[in-house]
């Protein structure tokens, strides 16, 4: 791995648009229904946009099962960090602490997220186990038919849960949970293999997953408000998409839905519009034609500055239609420093005028011997951090 230098995070540090905040680390008391427990609160904030934690720390209860229960790695970061953004409407990050989930453990994500059984397929499963539940939230596999018949009546459309807390510091420097987000990823493609063994997928719908999410959503409020820890605290249910496994743009969180203190089901749903797209693409090309022609030219002007590129690829992250990040990628063979310097020089003016101040740019320079150069605008920012590895 190629050193950082030192002076490079004293910049960033320093310029960002978003400074860090220091401050004094505070010692509080964390209460629970069940005992209070000192604990800190770190001095140290990145952002007004990044969640402070509290310590010591805490692992979620169901820490590591998204990893095998998402489509890839794009999904499972967009899902947790995405989670946090949409948090923020709700628990702003200057009153409220983050915590991963501590109610719902992996036993009971699991359970929720197998198959409904029926009260015969139940009762078959008693005699196996005694201390089974059936508390399945997707759908019943009625067994009848072949198996693809099977699969396209009673696809899995939840594909995982996800729980993180939010606590918040009252007058007496106590810390107590003040609200729940609860992750709903909903597979937009569902996997099984035919009886010869051979991989097959269900495409389900939009309109579909929404109606499911809801359902299930306010199931899982009904049941979490049984727990005596949760009986009393606002619950937030985002509902996400899963893109399928080949997708190289994560999936995007399309409802948000709201339960406020007490109250067993959602109040009232929120439309959340947001969803990335690949540049250079035809879908990005038909639904946003003036993004995409600026990429173009940004991609035509490097390959005529420099011949030896493979490709400019880029990531724009939309909300509510308008672009607001946009990740590039530009992987290249270099043949020496000089060629480095001078090539990063060239993309950074390249970035600055074909990309307005408002959209957050980052382009990343990579060759075969790892990451050569960043470049970072952050939005409404005149001038971008520009860092080249040693």
């Amino acid at each position: 791995m190629k050193k950082v230098l030192l002076l490079s995070l004293i910049v960033v540090l320093v310029t960002s648009a978003c400074a860090p905040s220091f401050s004094k680390e505070e010692e509080v008391v964390q209460q629970t229904d069940k005992n209070a427990e000192k604990a800190i609160i770190p001095k140290f904030s990145i952002s007004e946009e990044y969640y402070r934690t509290i310590l010591p720390f805490k692992p979620g209860e169901a820490r590591g099962l998204v990893v095998g229960n998402m489509n890839n790695r794009l999904d499972i970061q967009e899902f947790e960090s995405g989670l946090m953004r949409m948090a923020q409407s709700d628990f702003s990050p200057d009153k409220y602490l983050f915590q991963e989930g501590q109610y719902l453990d992996a036993t009971t994500i699991r359970s929720w997220l197998s198959h409904k059984q029926t009260d015969e397929q139940f009762a078959a499963t008693k005699k196996k186990n005694a201390k089974a539940k059936n508390e399945g939230l997707n759908p019943v596999v009625v067994k009848a038919g072949s198996l693809t018949e099977q699969n396209e009546k009673s696809p899995k459309y939840l594909g995982h849960i996800l729980e993180q807390n939010y606590l918040i510091k009252d007058s007496d420097d106590k810390v107590q949970l003040g609200g729940v987000m609860i992750g709903l990823a909903m597979n937009s493609v569902h996997y099984y293999n035919q009886e010869q063994g051979y991989p097959r997928e269900v495409a389900i719908e939009q309109e579909v997953l929404e109606k499911e999410g809801k359902e299930m959503a306010d199931e899982i409020i009904s049941r979490m408000r049984q727990m005596d820890e949760l009986k009393d605290v606002p619950i937030t249910v985002a509902l996400f998409k899963q893109m399928p496994k080949s997708s190289i743009t994560p999936g995007n969180f399309f409802a948000l839905g709201k339960a406020g203190k007490g109250d067993s089901k959602v109040g009232k749903w929120e439309k959340v519009d947001e969803k990335y797209y690949l540049f250079p693409s035809q879908k990005a090309t038909a639904d946003h034609r003036d993004d995409a022609m600026k990429f173009n030219e940004f991609k035509a002007r490097i390959e005529d500055y420099f011949p030896n590129f493979t490709s400019v690829i880029g990531k724009g992250f939309y909300k509510d239609g308008q672009l607001q990040q946009l990740s590039i990628e530009i992987p290249i063979q270099f043949y020496g420093r000089g060629e480095v310097v001078g090539f990063t020089q060239y993309v950074t003016g390249l970035m600055l005028d074909h990309f307005p101040p408002y959209i957050e740019t980052k382009v990343y320079i990579n060759s075969v011997g790892g990451q050569e150069a960043v470049i970072v605008r952050e939005r409404d920012s005149e001038k971008p951090f520009v860092h080249i590895y040693e």
